[in-house]
């Protein structure tokens, strides 16, 4: 989903939510603007240093957007600081199996889209283990995975 269609769907399924939106394209939060109005709070900046105060929100998730930081520790840092005790990120990521992930990325640094790597399951729980508790993971189509991690109370 892009432009904003995950987060419409959020807010129709969990009524008195408040949502804030961040990325660091100008574009898509046009799009997700155009796609929410007013019913979400729309912030610019970076993923590996979040403009927020320490444990302010109760689910923190990334779509489609984990294989584009540089230094994924330091954005699965960020989440968990800015996540409440016993909440929750949810990544969900492009997927490949090891072989075309090879491929992928050692292509990837000369792609003009802004993609850094792509992670196997062993690599995301690492990264996401850093920090958070009970970190699971699973393949949610052919080149997609859905991770959750939780953070301590």
């Amino acid at each position: 989903m892009r432009d904003g269609a995950l987060s419409d769907l959020v807010l129709g399924k969990i009524p008195g939510a408040s949502l804030t939106c961040f990325d660091l394209s100008p574009n898509m939060l046009d799009a997700a603007r155009a796609r929410l109005g007013g019913s979400a709070e729309l912030v610019l900046g970076d993923a590996e240093g979040l403009p927020f105060q320490d444990c302010s929100f109760d689910a923190v998730w990334c779509n489609d957007s984990f294989h584009h930081y540089p230094d994924p520790e330091r954005a699965a840092f960020q989440a968990w600081r800015v996540l409440k005790a016993g909440g929750a990120l949810v990544v969900g990521d492009v997927w490949q199996p090891a072989p075309a992930r090879a491929v992928m990325n050692a292509w990837l640094p000369h792609s003009a889209e802004g993609d850094v790597r792509i992670y196997s399951e062993r690599e995301m729980r690492e990264i996401l283990g850093k920090w958070f508790d009970g970190v699971s993971w699973r393949r949610v189509g052919p080149t997609a995975c859905l991770a959750v991690a939780r953070k301590g109370r």
